[in-house]
């Protein structure tokens, strides 16, 4: 049987027409392109199980190849089985091609034996042809995580694609179900989606399938197994903790007589344009797949906003001159920090905006009083400051590029926006910006200017946005310099955006949201169409951060409130647990949504919003950390599997209730209600 799809790629606007073909010779199914076959079943067999466990890992493989093929409507159907000293394993592969160019496999084990069969691990395994291959696993491994690896390869998961490395995790550590390989000599690239499931039969009380790869002689293996899991070269351990391992074993089935377990999967197989291209298609293939579109299920929009801000009043501070939104709760400790986990200089944004929604006459004040007295921080010769000030201490502290870079944009859109509004007076705060901008302009434009990571990606939005307030050519030239530098490291992947967290040095989502706030402001105060090609790649991969399904949790925090981990993000390679960080670049979601003419993107964009507020209490506060896979940062973490199902509500850091109210400013300065 042959079956000849036709694979549309998208990248940068451009269309390929290729014709990928699907067959099966000799009772084995193949994938080609252009009559190459890049895809195979491994060459021991279609089938492969073991029934051993030594070691840590999976031991006694036996291996089978269909024996009958029957055809049954769209479906082609394979048959086979394994015969073991208990009895015989019934198997049968089914395929298909779905309509958007897929082939769908249905994988179904059925044990016949009398007794039951013991220490059994089932599998598939497809073989990738070509040396070296990139992977892309969301969330967790990105073509390698190289820019992790210099820094802490021990900490994160790390893969360069040498014969005999892994990369396998559990199903439910997947925001976006899929492994994908590149192969960018070839310009070829292939992923495999999975629908992910605990396993029956299973030792562990909560085990569920893996999915990853491993590397080979020539060429890589897709592989899913009902448990067993590992990276950088350890068997059976998950990425449990910030800073290592735990030991994760006895991922063996015993399965009883007249079980029968089965495995969906989706092969995909494309050309790509370019290096550092192949990740995206299979992102947009697994939205289509899982379309976790319905933001109507959560809370609506007035009354996010109206928490948040219910919130942000009980951090405001008016203490021997310092005035301003906290970072902590204010019977711990009254410290006003911009940036990153502070965000003090946000609301004097986004209050401007959402002023109307919320009806507060104390919002005026508070916003001019906010920017003035963050004015008063000093500016150190780089153009960086110090970002934080202990009001008990009365010492200033902090300033690293994150924070600077996004305490520069928030002041450039409320210098911005009081323009339009006319309500305040904003000679400080231009002053102030105008100073930095000075100085980080002068800095970048410097010949020997290199950016340790994607952290000072924060500085082109700012640079962009104040280059058309004060028309100055000066702070365009610096944010255009500033882009192309980090275009040039990060479209290949040969280095993902990374640097954008505080407590993670390794690649992840907020130094993609760098890298995409950045361009695409580039590309709507400038209009260089190209500067829209790379929002949309870094874009592309902040979404596949981007929790798509609702994963099933067991008895926890999160269980408690049914809580749907759609829409949420998880934060690095290093740290695994989901936040609510997603809803900050939400409105650029949507607004590429628009650009690119995309519906998909706008209905995603709304959900990311509104999904995210929930387990907010009555306070209208929300914890940080929430532990949708086996991984935690506070608590006790002593074991395991008790890990998956709770959530971390202590750390409340201002952060989490800023980016609502910035969000929902940006959303209504494009007039949408998500």
């Amino acid at each position: 049987m042959m079956k000849r799809i036709i694979i549309v790629s998208f990248f940068t606007f451009c269309y390929l027409l290729v014709f990928s073909q699907f067959s099966i010779k000799n009772n084995r199914p193949e994938f080609s392109i252009d009559n190459q076959l890049i895809i195979s079943a491994s060459e021991e067999g279609l089938w492969s199980i073991a029934s051993g466990w030594e070691n840590d890992w999976m031991t006694n493989w036996s291996h089978a190849n269909p024996t009958e093929q029957i055809q049954s409507g769209e479906w082609t159907v394979l048959k086979g089985k394994i015969s073991f000293p208990e009895g015989d394993m019934l198997l049968r592969d089914s395929y298909r091609e779905t309509e958007n160019g897929l082939i769908q496999c249905i994988r179904r084990f059925e044990w016949l034996g009398k007794d039951t069969l013991r220490h059994a691990t089932l599998s598939v395994r497809f073989k990738m042809k070509g040396s070296e291959l990139k992977p892309l696993i969301p969330g967790v491994l990105y073509y390698g995580n190289s820019m992790g690896a210099k820094v802490n390869p021990n900490i994160i998961p790390v893969y360069t694609g040498q014969e005999g490395e892994f990369a396998i995790f559990e199903d439910h550590r997947y925001p976006m179900p899929f492994v994908m390989l590149e192969n960018a000599t070839d310009k070829l690239a292939a992923a495999v989606h999975t629908t992910p499931s605990p396993v029956r039969g299973a030792v562990l009380s909560d085990q569920w399938w893996s999915m990853g790869v491993e590397a080979k002689d020539g060429h890589t293996e897709f592989v899913l197994y009902s448990g067993p899991i590992g990276y950088n070269n350890q068997h059976s351990v998950a990425k449990a903790l910030q800073k290592t391992p735990m030991r994760y074993t006895d991922t063996y089935l015993n399965i009883e007589p007249g079980r029968i377990i089965e495995k969906e999967f989706f092969i995909e197989l494309y050309p790509i344009e370019r290096e550092g291209s192949g990740f995206q298609q299979p992102l947009y293939t697994s939205l289509d797949l899982y379309k976790p579109y319905d933001a109507n299920r959560f809370t609506d929009f007035q009354d996010i906003i109206e928490s948040k801000y219910k919130f942000a009043k009980s951090r405001w501070i008016e203490d021997d001159g310092a005035v301003g939104f906290g970072m902590y709760d204010l019977s711990r400790l009254k410290d006003i920090v911009m940036g990153w986990c502070g965000q003090a200089d946000s609301p004097g944004f986004a209050l401007q905006v959402l002023e109307d929604k919320l009806e507060d006459s104390a919002i005026q004040q508070r916003v001019q009083a906010s920017l003035d007295y963050l004015t008063t921080y000093p500016i150190n010769e780089d153009g960086t400051f110090p970002v934080g000030f202990n009001v008990k201490e009365k010492k200033y502290h902090g300033g690293d590029h994150v924070s600077c870079g996004q305490a520069m944009y928030n002041f450039a859109k409320a210098i911005e926006t009081a323009h339009k509004n006319g309500k305040y007076n904003t000679k400080k705060w231009e002053e102030f910006l105008q100073v930095i901008c000075d100085k980080q302009s002068e800095r970048i434009l410097n010949p020997d200017w290199n950016p340790y990571s994607t952290a000072e990606g924060f500085y082109i939005a700012p640079l962009a946005i104040a280059s058309k307030l004060f028309n100055n050519e000066t702070y365009q030239k610096a944010a255009i310099k500033a882009g192309e530098e980090f275009a040039e490291r990060h479209l290949t992947m040969s280095g993902c955006y990374w640097g954008g967290t505080l407590d993670a040095t390794c690649e992840d989502k907020e130094g993609s949201w760098a890298a995409f706030q950045g361009f695409l402001e580039l590309y709507e105060r400038f209009g260089d169409k190209k500067y829209l090609d790379w929002a949309k790649h870094a874009m592309d991969v902040c979404l596949s951060y981007l929790v798509i399904w609702d994963i099933p949790l067991p008895a926890g925090r999160m269980a408690d409130y049914n809580f749907k981990t759609t829409g949420w993000t998880v934060v690095s390679p290093q740290n695994q647990h989901i936040d609510v960080y997603g809803v900050l670049f939400a409105p650029e979601v949507y607004k590429m949504g628009m650009h690119l003419k995309d519906e998909r993107l706008k209905q995603v964009a709304s959900v990311m919003y509104r999904s995210c507020f929930q387990l907010t209490d009555p306070f209208g506060s929300q914890g940080e950390q929430l532990q949708q896979t086996n991984f935690a940062q506070h608590g006790d973490m002593s074991n395991v599997h008790k890990l998956r199902g709770g959530y971390s509500e202590s750390w409340t850091v201002f952060w989490i209730t800023a980016h609502f109210l910035n969000a929902a400013a940006r959303f209504v300065e494009i007039g949408v209600t998500p």
